[in-house]
This record gives structure tokens, sequence and C-alpha cells, in this order.
């Protein structure tokens, strides 16, 4: 039973970014898997995965979905199944995009989510959960995390990396009893810019009004 509890939380949080990761194929994107190094004749088959993706940026507002932010062009819209804790799945909403065959940024959101109600909406336990479903399903560990307040909404920032050498920026804010993921992927360190990880993450504005708290959380928090 207690196995079975695990893999269902493991699908409460809104990891979009993993349905990019894991369907590159059927979403018709070019290239082999985002953070595979191939060898021999499956090497040639990556372009440049050492070297950061030419980014051609673009104001995205979607005033009925509640935000606006900046991404590479050529945005998609996708939804995407998310797991329940009744054994279910719910319907999340994605904007992706991929500057290059390699790299992917996407906003994932979800209104009152599963992993909101079984927590009971404390941010500290859905961003908890939310962060280690996002880290399970990408196959990445955890290398730094960091909690902040963009525009007065709790949130952690995430840097993650696999075996591979792959590497993940996550944003998870939790505003009002909506869960949003900001995500960039990167098939290795090098080809990772960190103003580009910046623009995208501060770009990104709610029109939900924050509730402030009585106090705010420390600057960083080291990774567990």
């Amino acid at each position: 039973m207690k196995r079975w509890r695990y893999i269902v939380l493991l699908g409460l949080g809104i990891a979009g970014c993993a349905y990019v990761y894991l369907h590159r194929q059927e979403l018709g994107l070019a290239g082999t898997h985002s953070f595979e190094v191939g060898s021999g004749a499956n090497s040639e088959l990556i372009a440049n995965p050492s070297q950061p993706a030419h980014i051609i940026w673009q104001a995205v507002n979607r005033p009925k979905d509640g935000f606006k932010v900046e991404m590479p062009s050529d945005v998609k819209d996708i939804q995407i199944p998310s797991y329940n804790e009744n054994g279910g799945t719910d319907q999340v909403n994605m904007i992706f995009s991929n500057p290059d065959a390699d790299t992917t940024f996407s906003v994932a959101w979800a209104d009152d989510p599963p992993v909101v109600r079984i927590n009971g909406r404390s941010p500290d336990h859905v961003l908890d959960m939310a962060r280690d479903d996002a880290l399970a399903r990408t196959q990445t560990s955890l290398v730094k995390e960091t909690l902040s307040l963009p525009g007065g909404f709790p949130a952690r920032d995430l840097v993650a990396r696999n075996a591979e050498g792959g590497m993940m920026d996550f944003r998870l804010i939790f505003a009002g009893d909506r869960l949003y993921m900001l995500t960039a992927a990167f098939p290795s360190m090098s080809a990772r810019r960190e103003q580009d990880v910046a623009r995208f993450f501060s770009s990104f504005k709610t029109s939900e009004s924050p509730h402030i708290p009585e106090s705010l959380p420390p600057a960083d928090a080291p990774a567990q």
C-alpha cells in the first residue's frame, strides 16, 4: 500500500517538462533525447550539445490564464495528464518552446491540483512535494535550491542535473490555489546560459494578488 501511494504521489505535481522530455518524438522535435550524449553513429544526431541555443525572445501574454512571460519564439500549447490522489488523471496546461533540438523552455500550470489539495494548501508542503515530483519524473538530482518570493508568492528555484550531464532549472510558484512550474532544460552545463534562465524566470508575472507573509523566507537553502 505504501509503495502504491508513493507511485501515485509522484504524479501529483505539474511536471510538464517531463512530458516534453519523455515524448519528444511524438511532439515532432528533432534530434534524439534531450540529455543523451550518444556514441558512435548516434553522436552524429546531436547538434552541438555543448553550445548555447540562439534564442529569439518573444512576449507571451495569457490574460485568460493569469500570467505573462518571455519565452523563445514558436511557442506551442499542449494539455498533459497528471495523476491525482484517486488514481485517475487531471489535465494540466502547458506552453513550451524549443530554440534548438536539445533545449526546452516551458510553463505548466494547474488550478487547485492534487498536490495542493492533499497538502492542505500549505505552501511549504506543496512546494516540497512538487519539487520531489519534478526531480523524480526527470530523473535528475538536486544541485541547488533557493527560496524566493517572486511577485510576493512563495516559490522555489531549483538547479538539477541528470546522469548524462543534462541540466534543468525549475521555478515552482504557488499563487493562490494555482501552481506554476517554469522549466529550462539544457543538454549540458556549457549549453546553459545563466542570463537566459534569469530572463525567463524574472519575466514571469501573474495577475494574482499575493497574500503578504508575516516574514520572508531566507534567501538560500542548501540542497538536501
